[in-house]
């Protein structure tokens, strides 16, 4: 009896943010990451992954063990079926989101075909509640203490630096 092999389809490539690095033509470029991603996808091989796009496998490696590359990292987990594990996401991380977008790798009928760079709407918005929420907040604690003395202050200060003496 033969037995044929069934090519598995490729799994959905999430967007994520590229590894912030410095610009060099051999090294890790955001188009480099989101085509390895898409390999990755196809070949489920780090490895084959890392070869189609001319790097090493130790170098995929230890882009993904970078300290700000935990979207790459989360990339690479969803494309081999792994959970997601959710972090929270410092202010200069939502700039650099903000600043940089997202990347998707295309992938059709198992080829990669390139990526797709968009702006990443959510990581404004989120900053855009930051800056909101920070200036809310000053504004709170500059009020009233003009004419308050702090025993009349009921509610602790939020900036005891603003607070009358």
């Amino acid at each position: 009896m033969k037995t044929y092999l069934v090519p598995r389809p490729a799994r959905r490539v999430p967007a994520f943010h590229p590894v912030p690095l410095r610009a060099r033509a051999d090294g890790w470029t955001p188009l480099r990451q989101a085509e390895f991603l898409g390999h990755l996808a196809v070949t489920r091989s780090v490895s084959a992954a890392a070869r189609a796009v001319g790097m090493a496998r130790e170098t995929a490696y230890r882009l993904r063990r970078r300290a700000d590359a935990a979207s790459f990292a989360a990339a690479w987990d969803a494309v081999l079926g792994f959970c997601p594990s959710g972090a929270k996401v410092t202010l200069p991380d939502l700039r650099y989101r903000v600043d940089n977008g997202l990347w998707r790798p295309v992938v059709r009928r198992g080829q990669v075909l390139g990526a797709v760079q968009r702006a990443d709407n959510i990581a404004l918005l989120a900053m855009l509640v930051r800056i909101d929420r920070a200036e809310a907040r000053a504004r709170q604690a500059l009020e009233g203490h003009d004419t308050k003395s702090r025993e009349e202050c009921a509610a602790p200060c939020p900036a005891p630096g603003l607070a009358p003496t």
